[in-house]
């Protein structure tokens, strides 16, 4: 995706296209976003209002493993000299991002929320 992330785009290119669909199909979901602005826009807000979300609350301690994915993904990634060679950087990188480690994060959860409540939803090892 090229250029600013609107709200109006986030809609169109993510919410509607994928979000909505997948959303769908699972019935009894509940859908959490960050405050990101494209995430607060009336128009992202207005969209979401048919579906079951969980709000995002200030200051939130960083408990989504895919923050750590994309940690991952960073540390793999070459030098490059052109918005080409970023974007098949980024989709080499992403096909070989080891399974593995993936399934740790996610089974490491319930370790990452004891160590948030211990912390008292402060900074916490993960």
């Amino acid at each position: 995706m090229l250029g600013t992330l609107t709200g109006q785009r986030y809609v169109d290119d993510i919410l509607r296209p994928h979000v909505e669909p997948f959303l769908n199909g699972l019935p009894e979901a509940i859908f959490q976003q960050d405050n990101a602005r494209p995430h607060t826009a009336r128009v992202a807000q207005d969209f979401l209002r048919h579906f079951q979300t969980l709000p995002w609350p200030s200051r939130s301690p960083a408990l989504s493993s895919v923050e750590h994915v994309w940690d991952q993904l960073k540390r793999h990634m070459p030098s490059c000299h052109s918005v080409h060679d970023l974007e098949l950087a980024v989709q080499d990188v992403w096909a070989h991002l080891h399974q593995d480690n993936i399934r740790c994060l996610i089974n490491s959860m319930p370790d990452q929320v004891a160590a948030c409540i211990a912390a008292g939803g402060g900074p916490s090892p993960y």
